[in-house]
């Protein structure tokens, strides 16, 4: 009895299988064996009725050439649901770890700060900061110099750090307690240095009862202001080594400015543009009344009007001065200058605009022309790749659904239909058309079907997307590659906000929004993201969704500085 071809499909790909019909189930078992290097007494064939058995004859499942089998099953050899292992560590539960143990545990929620007198705007800051990985590696480095330090800060393993009046020396101590419990923290010995240093965050409330509130940037300003001054980085080795300061390299930008007279007469006169370079740890998003987008408050903050004496004019003239930003650093910290003095109330008022911002910004725009050749290459490879990959792994999780419906039609005796992804289609239709204009034949006519895989189709991909992570690494600039504190595409992904609820600086309320890292591989949708919600020592999950509220646009939380981290690259490793 001659044979019949038919094809298997398991996981993804396709076998084409000369079944004897003169055999039984076992037979067949072991050609897949030596196809899938799935052992026969792990495999499970689907036909119709049922489980092909090893002691079935074939030819009683009357066979049709090309039909369709499904089968499942997985090698023995590598961790399968049917083998798992001996796990390479212990498990230990909850109920077993310490509290330092239980806060240092994957998806833990993370302390708290107790409010300690309209301290707020400060825990909403420290918080923030926090989410800092490479800040908390070089803070556990940090040792006060003998004349600027002092000895109490070595208390902290007895539980009594942050006594030493040393700020940074402080937040050391602080972010180490952190990590060591899931409770409210009370940041005392923080707030002690922080006054002792900046006497302006303890000035008493007006009503003479407790502290007064205080500005969140002021805070945030500060305290980056005593960690650049403080905090040493070591680069290079032996002879050659050098110190930069933590901030400069990975939340210090630089500008290039020009400055010119508006008015003709200077220039007529031979007066020429003045240019400066300026360092940079902030952004500022000026609010306009026709301002609606970060985008648009930035660019407006990007050009400043002075008033100053003209040497040319022999008298004061208006200069406007315009920059570009000629070095972006990893962290990006943008503020909107939401607050101004109002003289009838002599205090700070709160301007409420409903102002939009991105959770991926791109400042390419924002750059010099020099730095923009640099990085619009790079940007522009990096969002195909990105592209590309989301593709395929929608492509992977659309496979695994037609899988699923062809076992359970098959359980149930229905015969499979010959499926193939939307791009698997339209590339067989084109070529298609391009034989039939080869060969002269009419479109329509008939012609043997012959498609890829879904494997195959994938491994192009994957190909594809390889191919394109090498070149990328050929745009990157050798300057640029070197820099770890620096923004190489032009991107960034929003990592922290920090919000305000009220109408003045001097009072309302502040809290801060964290971005949870995402330890699972593969691209994630924007609205999947989940957030931690710092309110005090309230900690909070929420969807990325919520951030999308903070745009401001009355006296509700919005959003007052916005920490942005440079999206990582794609790597071809």
């Amino acid at each position: 009895m001659a044979s019949t071809p038919v094809v298997v499909k398991h996981q993804g790909k396709r076998y084409d299988i000369d079944l004897d019909p003169t055999s039984n189930g076992e037979t067949f078992k072991y050609q897949l064996y030596s196809l899938t290097g799935v052992e026969p007494e792990r495999q499970k064939i689907l036909v119709k009725g049922g489980q092909l058995k090893d002691d079935t004859l074939l030819s009683s499942l009357n066979a049709k050439p090309g039909q369709t089998f499904m089968m499942m099953g997985t090698p023995s050899g590598g961790q399968t649901a049917g083998d798992l292992g001996r796990p390479k560590e212990a498990v230990k539960f909850l109920e077993d770890m310490s509290e330092a143990e239980a806060a240092k545990a994957e998806g833990a929620t993370p302390a708290g700060l107790q409010n300690l007198g309209n301290t707020c705007y400060l825990n909403s800051t420290l918080q923030t900061l926090r989410s800092v990985p490479e800040l908390q590696q070089e803070l556990q480095k940090y040792r006060p110099s003998a004349s600027g330090g002092s000895s109490l800060s070595n208390l902290s393993s007895l539980g009594l750090g942050g006594l030493s009046m040393d700020l940074t020396a402080s937040l050391r101590d602080l972010f180490k307690q952190m990590s060591e419990t899931q409770e409210g923290f009370p940041p005392m010995m923080f707030l002690n240095s922080l006054r002792n240093a900046f006497p302006q965050f303890a000035q008493k409330d007006r009503n003479g009862h407790g502290y007064a509130q205080q500005d969140a940037e002021e805070a945030w300003s500060q305290i980056v202001s005593q960690l650049r001054n403080k905090l040493m980085i070591k680069e290079g080795e032996g002879e050659s080594a050098t110190e930069v300061s933590f901030v400069d390299k990975y939340l210090g930008g630089r500008f290039e400015s020009i400055t010119e007279c508006d008015e003709p007469a200077a220039k007529e006169a031979g007066e020429e543009a003045t240019r400066s370079s300026d360092v940079f740890y902030k952004l500022d998003c000026h609010i306009g009344k026709e301002t609606n987008h970060l985008h648009d408050g930035i660019m407006a903050g990007l050009e400043e009007k002075i008033e100053k004496h003209s040497s040319t004019l022999d008298r004061d003239a208006v200069y406007t001065k315009r920059s570009r930003i000629a070095r972006l650093p990893k962290y990006l910290t943008v503020h909107f200058v939401r607050f101004f003095w109002k003289r009838e109330t002599q205090k700070k008022a709160k301007i409420m605009r409903k102002v939009t911002f991105p959770a991926e910004l791109d400042v390419v725009d924002f750059c010099t022309d020099e730095l923009k050749k640099q990085l619009v290459p790079i940007r522009d490879k990096v969002r195909d790749i990105r592209k590309d990959e989301v593709d395929v792994e929608r492509a992977r999780k659309r496979q695994k659904l037609a899988h699923q419906r062809e076992e359970r039609n098959a359980l149930a005796g229905v015969e499979p239909e010959p499926s193939m992804e939307p791009m698997q289609k339209k590339k067989a239709v084109e070529e298609r058309k391009e034989e039939s204009k080869s060969s002269g034949k009419d479109e329509d006519a008939a012609m043997t079907d012959v498609f890829k895989t879904d494997a195959e189709y994938e491994a192009e991909r994957n190909a594809s997307i390889l191919a394109a992570k090498k070149e990328l690494a050929e745009l990157l600039n050798p300057e640029l590659s070197t820099d770890a504190g620096t923004n190489k595409s032009g991107l960034y992904d929003l990592r922290g906000v920090i919000t305000h609820q009220g109408a003045s600086a001097d009072s309302g309320h502040y809290t801060c929004y964290v971005k949870k890292q995402d330890t699972s591989s593969g691209n994630q949708d924007e609205s999947e993201s989940k957030w931690w919600w710092f309110n005090d020592d309230k900690v909070t999950e929420v969807d990325g969704s919520k951030i999308e509220t903070l745009a401001g646009g009355g006296e509700s939380h919005s959003a007052l500085i916005l920490l942005y981290r440079a999206v990582d690259l794609p790597t071809a490793e």
